[in-house]
C-alpha cells in the first residue's frame, strides 16, 4: 500500500454516507442531521455531499464513492453511523488507499473510540478536516470483514432474540436485551467447535468464542478497549465457564480484573484460524450484527489494510 499522503488542508472534497437509521441518526432526525452537519462541514471549508441511506443502500453507496474517489472527483469516503455500518465501509474501502473518515452516530461506537475519534459531531467533523491519517487492520471470516470483532456462541443468540423482541414489540434495543439475557440464561448456549491453527487443532465447548481483530483488554480499566490497531494479529478468547451462572459470574469478575486463564478464558494470538462445527449454520456475530455462516469459519488478518482519517495526536 502507497504511504500515507495529506488531504487538502482547504477544499477538502467528500461524500458523506449516513445511516439514517443509526442511534443518532435517529434521535436528530434526518432533517435536523442534515442541518446541523451541512453547517458543520461549510464551516470547515469541507465540499460534501451527503447522503441519507438505509442499511442495504450503504454497499452500493459506498462502491459509487469509491469510483469517484478512484476519478480524483473526491478525497474521501466518510460514514455516518454505528461499528455495523463502518463495517460495510471498510470492506468496501480495504486496499484501496481512499481514506475513510468517521461520524460516529451509533450506540456504542467502539471502532472509533478505539481511534480516538471524539464522539462529538462537530468535534469528529474537525478531525476529517485536519486530514491526518493512519493505516490499520481488519481482519475477516469467509470473506466478510470485521473491524472490532467477531464471536460465536452467547452473544449472536443474545442479539437474535433482542432483535426478533424489538421486531415484535417495537421496543428500544436496551428494553429487548433485558428479557433476552433471562432467556440466555434459562436456554443457555454451548457450542462444540474445533479450532485449528498453526498446525495444531483442539476441541471446545464453550459458550463464547470471541476473535479479535487485534488485542482487547480483558480486565478494569481496560476492559473492552484495544490500545492498538495494526499489529497484524487476532486475539481468540474461548470462554472455558460452561454453565450460565459461572459465565454471569465471570462477567461480573472481570470488571475488577478478577478473571484468569486458568479458570475462565483461555486465549491466544493468531495469524489465521480455522473453527469447525458439526452443525451446517452457525450464526456468527460481527460488529453487533450476525449472520448466519457454513462452516468451516476461515478468519485471518488483513494488516494496513484500511486507511483511516484519525485525531493527528494518534498517527
Amino acid at each position: 500500500m502507497a504511504p500515507p499522503k495529506s488531504l487538502p488542508a482547504k477544499g477538502l472534497r467528500l461524500v458523506a454516507l449516513l445511516n439514517a437509521a443509526a442511534g443518532a441518526a435517529s434521535n436528530k432526525g434526518t432533517d435536523g442531521l442534515r442541518a446541523e452537519l451541512a453547517a458543520t462541514l461549510d464551516a470547515l471549508d469541507i465540499v460534501a455531499e451527503l447522503k441519507f441511506c438505509g442499511g442495504s443502500e450503504l454497499k452500493l453507496l459506498a462502491e459509487a464513492a469509491l469510483e469517484s474517489a478512484k476519478e480524483g472527483e473526491i478525497d474521501a469516503v466518510v460514514v455516518g453511523g454505528g461499528d455495523g455500518s463502518i463495517r460495510t465501509v471498510a470492506g468496501v474501502l480495504a486496499g484501496s488507499g481512499v481514506p475513510l473518515g468517521i461520524l460516529p452516530l451509533g450506540t456504542l461506537n467502539h471502532f472509533a473510540k478505539d481511534l480516538g475519534i471524539p464522539l462529538h459531531l462537530g468535534e469528529a467533523a474537525e478531525v476529517i478536516a485536519m486530514g491526518a491519517q493512519r493505516d490499520v487492520d481488519l481482519a475477516e471470516v469467509n470473506g466478510e470483514t470485521f473491524i472490532n470483532n467477531s464471536s460465536i456462541g452467547i452473544y449472536p443468540y443474545l442479539v437474535l432474540d433482542r432483535e426478533r423482541r424489538r421486531a415484535h414489540h417495537k421496543v428500544t434495543k436496551w428494553m429487548a436485551m433485558v428479557p433476552a439475557l433471562f432467556r440466555a440464561a434459562r436456554h443457555f448456549p454451548r457450542r462444540r467447535l474445533a479450532l485449528s491453527a498453526e498446525g495444531w487443532t483442539r476441541p471446545y465447548r464453550t459458550p463464547c468464542l470471541l476473535i479479535g481483530n487485534n488485542e482487547y483488554g480483558v480486565e478494569f480499566p481496560t476492559l473492552g478497549r484495544r490500545h492498538d490497531l495494526d499489529k497484524g494479529l487476532l486475539s481468540v478468547y474461548v470462554v472455558k465457564q460452561r454453565r450460565a451462572l459461572g459465565f454471569f459470574w465471570m462477567i461480573w469478575r472481570m470488571a475488577f480484573g478478577k478473571v484468569t486463564q486458568e479458570r475462565d478464558v483461555e486465549s491466544f494470538r493468531l495469524n489465521d484460524l480455522l473453527v469447525r462445527s458439526k452443525t451446517s449454520r452457525l450464526p456468527v456475530a460481527l460488529d453487533g450484527e450476525v449472520e448466519f455462516m457454513h462452516p468451516p469459519l476461515q478468519y485471518r488478518t488483513r494488516p494496513g489494510t484500511l486507511r483511516v482519517i484519525v485525531p493527528s495526536a494518534s498517527r
